[in-house]
């Protein structure tokens, strides 16, 4: 099968706010083709086929119009799977999950699935090894539906919320400065929304290295492309 990259975001694509990370490590002559869970859908369909369920665990994600929108994980986990196949349809030999969220399901035939959850946390693991690591999430929520794929960590992780979407109190440099008050060494922004400029001011909140989820990943991805 000729390489060829797909990539899936929970929302709307392409994504403008990722897509350039991932261009900066690919190779130039590897073809892509973007897709999104929630292509050619209007905020009242979201609202009706994706809406979060009580208790359920949540996802955040943005659109083509920038707005963010919140959705059930596991009503996504099941749309993801006929978007999978439609990017294998179309010639993809490798696509990337555009989200760090976790998915028991997913899977493709022939393709080569990359999904973050599933090459996070054995990574960041060993970078970071007894140290402790402070995780940043988008939704408050995610602090526990979240919590077990950090399972190969030595040490537990703290957590605080902050979103890369909308303004939200407290903002990422607070939440991220609350981390290292508490005794982080080595912060994670998990999330594939969150981008440098994120980055950038989680570092200048905390003074602390930060590693961010979708710059790790393309690297990654980059060698088997």
């Amino acid at each position: 099968m000729a390489r060829k990259l797909g990539t899936l975001t929970i929302g709307q694509a392409p994504r403008a706010d990722i897509t350039p990370i991932l261009d900066a490590v690919l190779p130039d002559d590897v073809p892509r083709h973007h897709a999104g869970v929630l292509d050619g859908l209007t905020q009242a369909e979201i609202a009706r086929d994706f809406a979060p369920r009580p208790e359920g665990a949540l996802l955040t994600t943005r659109l083509l119009d920038g707005s963010a929108v919140i959705t059930d994980r596991d009503k996504t986990e099941a749309a993801a799977a006929s978007k999978l196949a439609m990017l294998e349809a179309e010639g993809c030999s490798t696509i990337l999950m555009l989200c760090t969220g976790h998915f028991g399901t997913l899977a493709c035939k022939q393709a080569r699935l990359v999904e973050p959850d599933r090459i996070l946390p054995p990574a960041v693991a060993a970078m970071v090894g007894e140290e402790q690591l402070g995780i940043v999430v988008p939704l408050a929520e995610q602090i526990d539906s979240e919590a077990a794929k950090w399972r190969p960590l030595a040490r537990p992780p703290i957590y605080a919320a902050a979103s890369p979407y909308v303004e939200t109190e407290p903002g990422l440099a607070e939440a991220a400065a609350e981390l290292a008050q508490r005794g982080a060494t080595i912060l994670l922004l998990d999330c594939m929304g969150f981008v440098e400029r994120h980055r950038t001011e989680a570092a200048r909140g905390s003074g602390l290295p930060v590693i961010l989820s979708n710059s790790m990943i393309a690297k990654l991805v980059s060698e088997i492309l």
